[in-house]
């Protein structure tokens, strides 16, 4: 009897959520708007309840976890995010990875094409 494994049933929204607070916000809640650490919590999302929302003291502006970030804007949930790059790393095709996601394959390499082209942004010097 052969044993399937669904990654999608071992995260949760939360849980990626919760990993993105502590990899972005390790050392405090930073505004992306004016780099101030003068930060409060807003609640949360309508639409994603994991979702923190804060307001900056300083600046007056509101963002939340995704701000600023190559995963900010999009209706797609961040697991559905998450998993498409945990695929990517794994070398899969865009089409294993519309298969394992159940999304459209148009959809993937949309996906796929947004997350090289921002993290090889994120990570490139500006002079």
């Amino acid at each position: 009897m052969e044993a399937i494994l669904n990654i999608k049933a071992l995260v949760s929204n939360e849980s990626c959520f919760q990993k993105v607070r502590e990899l972005r916000w390790a050392n405090g809640v930073i505004c992306p708007h004016c780099d101030s650490t003068d930060v409060i919590k807003r609640g949360k999302s309508d639409s994603q309840s994991a979702r923190q929302r804060y307001e900056c003291k300083t600046c007056c502006k509101r963002f939340d976890d995704l701000s600023g970030t190559v995963l900010e804007g999009h209706h797609q949930p961040l697991l559905v995010w998450i998993l498409c790059l945990y695929f990517m790393g794994l070398n899969l095709s865009n089409q294993q990875i519309a298969r394992e996601l159940d999304l459209n394959k148009d959809d993937v390499q949309a996906m796929t094409t947004q997350l090289r082209e921002g993290l090889v942004k994120k990570n490139t010097p500006s002079h």
